[in-house]
C-alpha cells in the first residue's frame, strides 16, 4: 500500500526520534517532524506523527501521579493551547506551504539554539496565569500551523524550574493535548490522509523500539553529551528546511 522508500524513512525517522525521547523525555516531535518535513513535506509530516506522538506521549503523561496537580496549576496553558491548535489548523489551507514550512524552520532553529546556547530563563514563579494564558496560545498557534509542539511551551516549563519527573509529565500531558486536537483538526479540514493516517499508526511500532532502546541509553550516556548531539542535528535540519522554503521563493 505504501512505497518502499517511504516505508523505510518513517521506520527510521521513529526509531531514532524515540531513542531519544527514551533518553531524555522528550525530542520525538521535533525530531520527526523535522526530518520528515525535510524529506516528504511538511503536511505529510504532520499527519505522519499524529499516532506515534500521541502514543508516547500519552505514555509519558500517565506515567508521575502528578495529574491533579498538573491540571489545577496549568489548566488554563493547556486550555488556551487546544484552543488555539484547533483554530491555526483551519489557516493552513489558506497559507502558502512554504511559507508554513520555514515558520517550522525558523521555530526549530531557535528551540535548537536555545537548547544549545540559550541562557538560563529567570524562574517565573510558581503562579503565572496571566504567562500562562499567553504561553499557552502562542505554542497552540504554532501547535497548528506546523505540528510542532516545543516552543514556546518547553522553555517556559523549564522556567518555572520544576522537579525533573513533574516537569516530564507536564511536557507529556502538553503533547498529549496538542497532538489529539491537531489529529481532531486535521481530519475535521480534511487534511488527514486515510493512507498516512494507517502509517501513521505502523509507526508506532518502531517509535515504541526507539524509545526502549533510548532508555536502555541513558543508564550508559551522559545526557548532557546527547543533548548537544541532538540539538546540533536539529539547528542543520532547522537551517535545511529554512533555507529550502526560502529557495521556494528565491526560484
Amino acid at each position: 500500500m505504501w512505497p518502499t522508500e517511504l516505508v523505510l524513512i518513517v521506520a527510521a525517522t521513529f526509531i531514532v526520534a524515540g531513542m531519544v525521547k527514551g533518553v531524555i523525555g522528550m525530542g520525538l516531535p521535533t525530531i520527526a517532524l523535522a526530518a520528515l518535513t525535510a524529506m516528504q513535506g511538511l503536511g505529510d509530516a504532520m499527519v505522519l506523527l499524529l499516532v506515534p506522538s500521541f502514543v508516547t506521549n500519552f505514555w509519558q503523561a500517565c506515567v508521575g501521579g502528578a495529574h491533579r496537580e498538573i491540571f489545577r496549576r496549568f489548566w488554563l496553558f493547556l486550555l488556551s493551547g487546544a484552543v488555539c491548535t484547533w483554530f491555526a489548523v483551519g489557516l493552513i489551507e489558506m497559507t502558502d506551504a512554504a511559507l508554513l514550512s520555514g515558520l517550522l524552520g525558523v521555530s526549530v532553529v531557535v528551540y535548537a539554539g536555545y537548547g544549545l546556547f540559550g541562557p538560563s530563563l529567570p524562574k517565573l514563579g510558581p503562579s503565572e496565569r496571566g504567562i500562562s494564558f499567553v504561553m499557552g496560545s502562542m505554542s497552540g498557534v504554532l501547535s497548528g500551523l506546523t505540528g510542532s509542539f516545543t516552543l514556546p511551551a518547553v522553555p517556559y516549563f523549564q522556567a518555572l524550574a520544576l522537579p525533573r519527573d513533574f516537569l516530564i509529565q507536564l511536557m507529556g500531558t502538553w503533547f498529549t493535548v496538542a497532538t489529539l486536537i491537531l489529529g481532531l483538526a486535521l481530519q475535521r479540514h480534511e487534511l488527514l490522509p486515510l493512507n498516512l493516517g494507517l502509517l501513521s499508526a505502523a509507526a508506532v511500532v518502531p517509535a515504541v523500539i526507539g524509545m526502549a532502546v533510548g532508555q536502555k541509553i541513558r543508564k550508559r550516556l551522559s545526557e548532557k553529551l546527547f543533548r548537544k548531539v541532538m540539538f546540533g542535528a536539529l539547528l542543520v535540519l532547522g537551517f535545511y528546511i529554512t533555507w529550502g522554503a526560502a529557495n521556494s521563493y528565491i526560484v
